[in-house]
């Protein structure tokens, strides 16, 4: 532990990729916090730096090791006064490929290992090369975790649910995080209402199949997603919930049912879908086809009608044909999506894609994420114009970027922006809206900003 007179170490962690690895490195600057610690943005006055990676695609990858050359410099400047660690699924999937391109660094260590760095800091400090730590351990890190204290901003991750078990073509999730583990209602909710005392108003569950979840409850028996989001609902001062990322093989009647009977489950979702191509579902082994999507779609709609939905694609897939593409626009064209991520095919090393027949020309690639990008940033625009006119509940999360004016969230997670005074953030204002544009929406303030709506937005 520190003290007032112990000096303070300052700590660089850098982040690429979902969500989870937000959480991720929020819970590694807690576990560092007892050895003194306190963040920097600056890697010169950085005693240790943190690249916690992300293994999606070859461009993220490179990058980490661009930046790796960078601290190169900057710890020698410091004369090797300096902790480098690469951490998350870059780490795991290509731990000797780093100390062989960057023998500078003295630590790696997979996404399932972050709970042991504080050990991990004090051999790299005797070691006289890189502490290696890629295995995944027997004992659940989660349980080694330091409680959370530092104060959080209006929004929150949560993580339930790691790994998968899916085995996409394309991904290497199984292969960084591991199988499916599910954490247990007890310690979700304890740490939900901790984020919640300490100033969050709106919690995302994370997952990497986070609709698998379905950890031990308080019986001893498994809950579905569904029923912890209706207990979490229950927490005095927590005013929204969010889940990411799902899988469509894993929405069940249960959690289907909560985006109906609970309002402080935001009407939001992010449903990948990857390809409208059952062809090309069959080969990414992704378990559904393009109609079971559109038919889960539709059960989604009839029990929340103002559902928005957000997913990925993916263009260029080994042995996608002009045909495939085609059936993958008419398949947005269906569905109507607010938000979309969408990518070129990138093959990772390890994946069964990497090694099919029938590799897409990067041109055709090319061509093919242009026409699917095009469609959804129209689809997009359309959704944030249709927002025009209503009257929202926003929760504000801060100021703008304008002198007066306020950013908030709408159900729908669309950014708003809004003139209003400083004290609103962290709390649900009802804003209407007076304009929709590609990426954000303009409003005004409605009310007295004491009054906190609770009726559900009109759609």
């Amino acid at each position: 532990m520190t003290d007032s007179t112990t000096p303070r170490k300052r700590l660089l962690i850098r982040t690429w990729g979902c969500q989870m690895n937000v959480y991720d490195s929020a819970r590694m600057a807690d576990v560092l916090a007892p050895l003194g610690y306190a963040p920097t943005e600056e890697a010169e006055e950085a005693d240790m730096v943190i690249l916690n990676t992300c293994h999606i695609r070859e461009k993220a990858t490179e990058k980490v090791f661009s930046d790796l050359g960078r601290l190169r410099e900057a710890k020698q400047a410091r004369g090797g006064d300096m902790v480098i660690a690469v951490a998350g699924c870059v780490a795991q999937a290509e731990g000797a490929e780093i100390t062989a391109r960057a023998p500078w660094v003295d630590i790696v260590l997979g996404p399932q290992s972050y709970h042991r760095l504080p050990e991990m800091v004090a051999r790299a400090s005797r070691a006289a090369g890189a502490v290696i730590e890629t295995e995944f351990p027997p004992e659940d890190k989660f349980d080694h975790l330091p409680e959370t204290t530092a104060p959080q901003g209006v929004t929150a991750f949560l993580t339930v649910q790691e790994g998968c078990d899916k085995f996409c073509s394309f991904c290497v999730v199984p292969y960084t995080r591991g199988s499916e583990y599910s954490r247990p209602v007890a310690a979700l909710v304890a740490e939900a209402e901790r984020l919640v005392s300490l100033g969050a108003r709106e919690i995302t569950l994370l997952g990497q199949n986070v609709n698998a979840w379905h950890g031990e409850g308080p019986d001893g028996g498994p809950w579905t997603l569904g029923r912890l989001i209706r207990r979490l609902a229950e927490i005095e001062g927590l005013a929204r919930i969010r889940y990411t990322t799902s899988h469509p093989r894993d929405m069940d009647d249960d959690l289907i049912a909560a985006h109906g009977d609970t309002p402080a489950l935001m009407p939001f979702l992010h449903l990948p879908v990857q390809s409208g191509s059952d062809r090309v579902l069959k080969m990414m082994n992704r378990g559904h086809t393009a109609d079971d999507y559109r038919r889960l779609v539709d059960r989604l709609r009839a029990a929340r009608p103002d559902l928005a939905l957000s997913t990925d694609i993916i263009a260029g897939h080994p042995g996608e044909s002009d045909a495939d593409h085609a059936a993958t626009l008419a398949l947005i064209r269906d569905i109507g999506f607010a938000q979309a991520f969408s990518f070129k095919y990138s093959a990772r090393p390890g994946t069964p894609a990497s090694t099919m027949a029938g590799q897409v020309d990067e041109a055709v690639k090319d061509t093919r994420l242009a026409e699917i990008q095009a469609l959804l940033r129209d689809q997009q625009t359309a959704f944030n114009r249709s927002r025009a006119g209503m009257l929202a509940e926003v929760l504000v999360t801060g100021p703008g970027r304008h002198p007066g004016q306020m950013a908030g969230r709408t159900p729908w997670l669309n950014p708003v922006h809004f003139d209003g005074p400083a004290d609103l953030a962290g709390q649900v204002v009802p804003v209407r809206i007076l304009a929709g544009h590609p990426n954000s929406l303009t409003g005004a303030l409605a009310a007295p900003h004491n009054a906190e709506p609770r009726e559900r937005p009109a759609a």
